[in-house]
């Protein structure tokens, strides 16, 4: 017999986010939460922003977009890498950008 969840368990299954655990330089951990995730020639990038547990606090300004490649290791583990070249980055970083402007935009016009 095939599982099913009910309407109520799919809601909250999407409302949860995908969240991952980040070191910086200097060892701090932060939280991020997965926006969207992009492949080009075979590699794969994560965009990521700041868990915030309250979504007002994303319209009071700027959010720091993270963009890192993900990969698996010997184990199969999915492991997040930052992007070697700048070149790489850009164009990636550009890729999302224009990705989540595309989806704002089509937000906008379901909001009219």
């Amino acid at each position: 017999m095939q599982d099913q969840n009910t309407p109520m368990e799919q809601d909250a299954m999407m409302d949860e986010a995908d969240l991952y655990t980040l070191v910086d330089e200097e060892g701090n951990e932060k939280l991020f939460e997965l926006i969207d995730i992009l492949e080009e020639n075979g590699q794969v990038y994560f965009a990521l922003i700041p868990h915030i547990e309250d979504p007002n606090e994303l319209l009071e300004g700027e959010v720091e977009l993270v963009v890192l490649n993900a990969k698996k290791d010997a184990d199969g583990n999915e492991i997040l890498e930052p992007i070697e070249t700048d070149e790489e980055y850009d164009r990636i970083a550009e890729a999302f950008l224009e990705r989540l402007n595309e989806e704002d935009d089509e937000e906008d016009e379901e909001d009219e």
